[in-house]
């Protein structure tokens, strides 16, 4: 594993993770990534990376949410990372 793979898991990461927030965001809201922090397992060895992530406490302007990152060989899927955030919820700016 090359320094690389460490950096498109935390992308897929905070990607999923900021997904999982929008969705529960009123109309004319975004988030942004407000805090981020990831813990390495171990080496990712696969076929392909995968990512879920979810709504852990769900606020008005601060959303809390969690990743898991799978290395997928064949039908066999090993967690080797985990990762949680702080999503700032903020008004869309107009223009």
């Amino acid at each position: 594993m090359c320094s690389s793979d460490l950096g498109v898991m935390a992308a897929m990461a905070d990607h999923s993770m900021g997904a999982a927030a929008q969705t529960l965001a009123p109309l004319g809201q975004w988030v942004l990534t407000a805090e981020f922090k990831t813990n390495l397992l171990r080496g990712a060895r696969g076929e392909r990376l995968v990512c879920e992530a979810w709504v852990l406490k769900p606020g008005r302007t601060l959303v809390f949410t969690e990743a898991e990152v799978g290395a997928e060989r064949g039908a066999e899927r090993t967690l080797v990372m985990k990762a949680s955030a702080t999503m700032a919820v903020v008004p869309r700016e107009r223009g």
